[in-house]
């Protein structure tokens, strides 16, 4: 029963494939890739021959696998067959997992862009502090309620804009966070699976590299490789303004960013956090005297 699901399943996975390279071959002109029209074509698009030689792939192999039939495709043939159709990387991703192969890798670092509608929402969680990471954890945007409760990251030069470093380098921050240790290694151990898609990176080094000298602490734990994904948590943190800081946090991601991570403080319920936090704003908003 379980074999005649899979073989079902991949049936209907191998129909998807071919419908997907159907459509994506018809909307590319030959003009596009720089073939000429011709007179006798009498179907939008590419032919599957043209398709063939721009990929790099046999006519009938790539025949056969718009076909959907059940033929192991190389991953070089399908990096072909993505050039050949100008797919996006999404649609490449899609590509790949249809043809039973693993997608390729994102490329590294592409340009983070927080979108105007994504700021506004920032501003508008009020009480609540939140900010907006990219890939190597560098702080892109925050709030004021952000500023307020860890301090205000507009004053920090522009290499100290990294949660990593902040957390290690900071010393304000060290000063108010309750528990400081056990949060600064939850961090790293956090940080290490970004780091392990990028091993070789040159900005990883440097970063790595200049904590290492910079902070024992960092120099000590980095050795122990230990490995958290990002998850929901509690802070504690000691305010010289207010006092006590009860927060709970909640990380999610950018849907048409993925690299962007969003992450919020919600203050706890029970506590009298939100009162502190209306405090705390109402300060930092009265102008200097």
């Amino acid at each position: 029963m379980e074999r005649q699901q899979r073989a079902m399943d991949k049936k209907k996975r191998l129909k998807e494939l071919s419908s997907f390279l159907k459509t994506r071959r018809a909307r590319i002109s030959p003009r596009q890739v720089g073939l000429t029209e011709g007179i006798r074509r009498r179907t939008p698009g590419l032919r599957r021959e043209e398709v063939s030689q721009l990929a790099g792939v046999g006519v009938t192999w790539y025949t056969w696998i718009e076909q959907g039939r059940d033929v192991q495709v190389s991953v070089q043939v399908l990096e072909g067959i993505a050039r050949a159709l100008k797919l996006n990387w999404d649609e490449q991703k899609h590509l790949f997992l249809l043809a039973d192969q693993s997608p390729p890798i994102d490329p590294i670092y592409p340009q983070e862009i927080v979108s105007p509608l994504l700021l506004q929402a920032l501003n508008q969680f009020g009480l609540n502090p939140a900010y907006i990471t990219g890939q190597r954890w560098d702080l892109l945007a925050w709030n004021q309620a952000a500023c307020s409760v860890f301090g205000d990251f507009n004053l920090l030069p522009l290499r100290e804009q990294n949660i990593l470093w902040f957390v290690f380098m900071n010393e304000n921050l060290r000063q108010i966070l309750v528990d400081w240790e056990t949060h600064a290694r939850l961090v790293l151990a956090q940080f290490r699976i970004n780091f392990s898609r990028s091993v070789g990176d040159p900005w990883f080094t440097e970063l790595i590299n200049a904590l290492e000298v910079a902070s024992p602490e960092f120099r000590l734990w980095w050795k122990e490789h230990d490995i958290l994904g990002r998850t929901d948590g509690q802070k504690e943190i000691d305010h010289p303004l207010v006092g006590r800081l009860v927060l709970n946090y909640v990380v999610f991601k950018v849907a048409d960013s993925p690299n962007l991570e969003v992450v919020m403080y919600l203050p706890l319920p029970e506590s009298d956090t939100a009162l502190k936090l209306q405090r705390l704003l109402t300060i930092h908003s009265q102008p200097a005297s």
